[in-house]
């Protein structure tokens, strides 16, 4: 998802303080609420939530951002805080053959919306529909999988073209990352075919009402839920609600209880109302410029050098970020078991006299070191610091910008930029990493390629063994790094905010949520 941090001048900062003197921001209820704390559930009510864009479609086998989909289908497994994939709707998931061939136990019991049983056959049929359909956006993990068998009616076996450890996570990732574990009733996909998009039928705590295009969505309690007394809610509506500062506003004034906050605006301003609830964490990954790596003048590591080491970060955190920008220099967090301090160290650092000196000897080869920086048309504020940075070590720098759809799609997906900025967030490494830094992966838009790192990702990806796996990635993050394959400045600022009556959210670090704990207090 591309991201617009707009702000102007210290955005955020309260009356009268430096933002220079103000400190980093850090994590707040990351992963959710305390249960312990919120008290006694309360059972009704409606909770009203305020999302950055309408749902395309309920299909999970169809690419698109759909934040109500974890509404009406859970998922078979599900993340830990630590990011490992643990059962959920199944019950159970081992490999006899280190990585080779997976069974999956489902829990007896379980039923879709429709009345139909959740069974190994519907899970055969699911998995089934991503690996015919190439543009699923969990195609390229299905595609992996070279035979499935039904074992009895509550266990399915999956061999693969190759082992694979990380398997299990394909079945826990959120819907808008591509996952195998959101599944659709058989029935429901005979009833209605191709528009089984628009007639979601899962086994998720909530089913679809309604659903008005550009208006609402509208849930009602699923009163089948497999999980005994959830969920607590009677139903939940989502409103489609683009602007920033509307969607913002609607929860300061009550209209909806629960946002999600993709911009530090959203956040600042969250952490200073007494009304509200911040859920936030900055997690790996977070905010970078994307060079393309395919052409001129960022296929040479010279001018990437000049740009990362033209940004001073600091004026950035004042002028962009109220002062409280978590600045970063590495893929991974330095409190994540991936991170490794030595890529930290070979990170080059702000310094004016070295980035000239760096543009000076590419001009002197030859080389045009003025490029065009594509960005959407809320950015503006965040382009012109870069602009005037680009500026002050001698380097014209031009400025197009897009509606957000035309940037993803054309700019972005299409690789028609030398530089422009993104966000990506890392809940688990597997798939995300693998997606921004292999050679054709799927978030891969500069066409960044070094064969060391792609080896390195693969392992990853296939071992079974936790040592390696963390060896492996704290590889990759050296050696990107040292490549500059992406220039990262800050973590990122996705968040989740509530009114205070909100209780019993749990969540994803890039923000996703699951509500059947979700419960009211009294809103008097």
């Amino acid at each position: 998802m591309a991201v617009a941090l707009i702000l102007t001048g210290a955005c955020g900062a309260a009356p009268g303080n430096d933002p220079a003197d103000r400190p980093a921001l850090t994590a707040v209820n990351p992963y959710g609420g305390d249960r312990a704390s919120e008290g006694q559930p309360v059972r009704g009510g409606t909770l009203r939530v305020g999302m950055d864009r309408d749902a395309v479609s309920f299909d999970p086998a169809v690419q698109n951002a759909n934040q109500a989909a974890s509404v009406v289908y859970d998922s078979l497994m599900r993340l830990t805080p630590e990011g490992r994939a643990e059962p959920f709707v199944a019950q159970s998931m081992q490999s006899p053959d280190n990585g080779l061939t997976w069974r999956m136990g489902l829990r007896p019991g379980v039923r879709f919306q429709d009345g139909t049983d959740l069974d190994a056959n519907a899970v055969v049929v699911n998995v089934q529909r991503h690996i015919d359909r190439a543009a699923s956006p969990a195609h390229r993990f299905a595609e992996r999988i070279r035979a499935m068998r039904v074992v009895d009616p509550l266990t399915v076996e999956f061999t693969l073209t190759e082992p694979m450890g990380e398997f299990p996570t394909v079945f826990a990732l959120s819907y808008s990352a591509g996952t195998l574990g959101m599944v659709v009733s058989p029935a429901a996909l005979q009833r209605y075919g191709d528009d089984v998009g628009a007639h979601p039928v899962g086994v998720g705590p909530f089913k679809l009402e309604e659903w008005v295009r550009d208006s609402h969505i509208t849930f009602v309690r699923n009163d089948d839920y497999w999980q005994e007394g959830l969920p607590y809610l009677d139903g939940i509506e989502f409103r489609p609600l683009p602007d920033t500062d509307t969607r913002f506003a609607s929860i300061t004034n009550g209209d909806v209880d629960y946002i999600y906050g993709g911009y530090y605006q959203e956040l600042s301003r969250a952490l200073e109302n007494p009304d509200l609830k911040v859920y936030y964490g900055p997690g790996s990954g977070g905010e970078r410029l994307q060079f393309n790596h395919s052409t001129a003048p960022f296929d040479d590591r010279r001018m990437r050098e000049a740009i990362v080491r033209a940004i001073d970060l600091r004026a950035l955190s004042v002028s962009q970020y109220g002062g409280q920008m978590i600045s970063a220099d590495s893929l991974f967090d330095s409190s994540s078991p991936y991170h490794t301090q030595a890529a930290s160290d070979a990170w080059p650092t702000f310094d004016l006299a070295k980035a000239r000196e760096l543009v000076d000897a590419y001009r002197a080869d030859g080389g045009d070191p003025d490029f065009t920086f594509k960005t959407t048309n809320t950015r503006t504020a965040f382009a012109e610091f870069i602009q005037a940075q680009m500026a002050a070590i001698g380097i014209n720098m031009q400025v197009q910008q897009y509606d957000l759809a035309q940037f993803s799609s054309a700019v972005m997906q299409g690789g028609d930029f030398q530089l422009t900025t993104y966000l990506g967030s890392i809940d688990t490494p597997y798939p995300v990493v693998a997606n921004m830094l292999h050679s054709g992966g799927s978030a891969n838009y500069g066409k960044y390629s070094n064969p060391e790192v792609d080896r390195l990702l693969d392992e990853a990806a296939v071992t079974t063994d936790e040592a390696t796996r963390t060896r492996a990635y704290q590889q990759v993050e050296l050696l990107s790094g040292q490549d500059l394959a992406l220039a990262w400045y800050s973590r990122n600022y996705s968040s989740n905010i509530t009114r205070k009556e909100v209780n019993g959210v749990y969540r994803y670090m890039t923000s996703g949520v699951w509500y059947e704990r979700v419960w009211l207090a009294s809103r008097g």
